[in-house]
């Protein structure tokens, strides 16, 4: 039996698991049209491959991966292209983003799929196939997977499945453990073998018992050594430094992360999809999704990536007085607009009303009763980087830790005064990188404009030192001339200089009649100047003739 440890704050809010947890998942439903972003993971976003007017497959790929930090994304149905362009997406800003727009023929016909026999190839080759199948996290952070399955320099000794979903309202990894506990487990063997990790454990809230139940069948019948732990149920316990610490009882510093203490956690839905990409060669392009709230039938639902989440709803059963959607849960997730669609990142559509979700009282002063430092699992000061982030003090909330912050939500749950802590949080972040965004891009552009001077100083002196090289070949290659050649050219030269002379002395001047006395003296002047130069110009010459 494992010894569970406690971690720091947490909360228990009102759970409302019953409403959707009892059913079966729903099979998935062919949309008429899908809006598949190219951004669904963090890192880059998928580059498109297709055009307007192609016909694509279900599990064709549409966007390959541009860069380390990126995954592929593919069809979630057979069809036609008809756009590539901005369309709403779930995004906390509300701000489009780049999709393909898929019309659906309704055949759903798979493009030919090759499963992986992962156990005789090179890790480094099945990380490629994952990264190309386009499999990120599914439990928040979509991280792509291809590099979470890289140990790189830091061995991993622990693989953590974590089926904690500990967050209000979602039940989507509870309802796939219960049905599909097998393939999550496969999934769990494949990494485990790809991070060389010693213990598996899945840690799961013990508010699900019969998930718990059918994971401990599940691992008995593989036979895999794999333990299955029942966790104490207190949001959030599923976070993956809250995860860590209940089960292994080690602390993630300040900064980094669990790998860098030899721990790797996967979300169960992550798990199942590697298993189905490399034991079907299915690519991820569905997901179980939790439909509940404001809805006749909450439920969960397989859904094709790219079905607009209004039409999701429609599905479960719209209901009157819908005052908005939630992707995510209540401490979490954002508001949404019905158009967005479902993408790696959804595992829940949370439909309001002004019962379940009344409007938020309005903002009160901070009375500075630290609540929020009680209950926050990352052992922050959530009131004094309230404080930083309402001044744009940036730079000292980084010095209070600002992004330890999950953004988990606790400290707005317990805040007497109503105040939206973590939307400063975020609002901070955001910020932050925006101004280390403007500065990469100022210091790339001062190394472009000192490698241009250093570049320009670099070719004046080469042309230099080019110049200097061909003048002295030049005088390398000039022939050396004889002591007979040396005086017949000197002589070739007095002899032309004699003749310019006595041309010049020919020539009659003009315009010398009727000159007055001054003038004639002053040409005589002239003349005898002239003689007196001639007369030492010679002197000069003719010792040289007789050197």
């Amino acid at each position: 039996m494992r010894t569970l440890h406690r971690f720091p704050g947490g909360i228990h809010p009102e759970e409302h698991k019953a409403e959707s947890s009892a059913r079966p998942i729903h099979a998935p439903f062919i949309p008429n049209r899908l809006f598949i972003p190219m951004r669904q993971h963090i890192g880059q976003p998928a580059k498109p491959i297709v055009k307007v007017g192609d016909k694509v497959l279900k599990g064709q790929m549409i966007g390959q991966a541009d860069g380390y930090v990126s995954t592929a994304v593919h069809a979630s149905s057979s069809g036609v292209v008809t756009g590539i362009g901005l369309h709403a997406v779930a995004h906390p800003s509300g701000l489009p983003d780049l999709c393909i727009t898929i019309d659906t023929d309704g055949h759903d016909t798979w493009t030919e799929l090759q499963p992986l026999d992962w156990q005789s190839l090179d890790p480094a080759a099945v990380r490629g196939y994952v990264r190309d199948l386009g499999i990120a996290g599914l439990g928040g952070a979509v991280f792509p997977s291809s590099i979470k399955l890289d140990p790189k320099n830091q061995p991993i000794h622990t693989l953590i499945l974590n089926g904690g979903e500990c967050e209000p309202w979602i039940t989507c990894d509870d309802r796939l453990m219960r049905e599909r506990a097998e393939e999550v487990l496969q999934g769990a063997r494949i990494m485990q073998h790809l991070l060389g990790a010693q213990t598996v454990i899945a840690g799961i809230e013990d508010n699900k018992p019969e998930a718990i139940a059918a994971m401990q069948a599940a691992a008995e019948k593989l036979g895999l050594q794999i333990e299955i732990a029942a966790m104490p149920t207190r949001y959030p316990g599923g976070g993956g430094k809250q995860i860590t610490q209940t089960l292994t009882g080690l602390e993630t510093p300040s900064g980094k992360l669990s790998t860098d203490i030899g721990v790797q956690v996967f979300n169960v839905g992550t798990a199942y999809a590697l298993a189905r990409a490399i034991l079907h060669g299915e690519p991820l392009i569905s997901r179980i999704v939790t439909v509940t709230g404001h809805v006749l039938g909450p439920q969960n639902y397989e859904t094709l990536i790219g079905t607009p989440m209004g039409e999701l709803v429609m599905h479960a059963g719209e209901r009157e007085g819908t005052t908005g959607l939630i992707m995510g849960g209540p401490m979490m997730g954002f508001d949404v607009q019905p158009e967005a669609p479902v993408v790696k990142a959804t595992n829940c559509v949370l439909v309001k009303s002004a019962e379940l979700f009344p409007p938020k009282p309005r903002e009160l002063p901070c009375i500075r009763c630290t609540e929020c430092a009680r209950v926050c699992p990352a052992q922050l000061q959530p009131q004094e980087l309230y404080w930083f982030a309402r001044a744009k003090n940036f730079g000292k909330a980084q010095e209070y830790n600002l992004f330890d912050c999950i953004e988990c939500g606790c400290c707005s749950y317990v805040c007497p005064s109503h105040i939206p802590l973590v939307d400063y949080y975020r609002f901070a972040k955001s910020e932050i990188w925006a101004r280390e965004k403007e500065k990469h891009a100022a210091d790339i552009a001062r190394e472009r404009h000192e490698f241009r001077l250093f570049r320009l100083e670099r070719e004046k002196k080469e042309k230099a030192e080019r110049l200097a090289a061909k003048a002295q070949t030049k005088k390398a290659e000039a022939p050396t001339l004889t002591t007979d050649e040396q005086d017949a050219k000197k002589k070739l030269i007095a002899e032309a200089l004699a003749r310019a002379q006595a041309k010049k002395a020919g020539v009659a001047p003009k315009n010398t009649d009727n000159l007055t006395p001054e003038q004639c003296a002053e040409i005589a002047e002239i003349e005898a100047r002239r003689a007196r130069i001639r007369e030492m110009a010679k002197k000069t010459i003719e010792p040289e003739k007789h050197l």
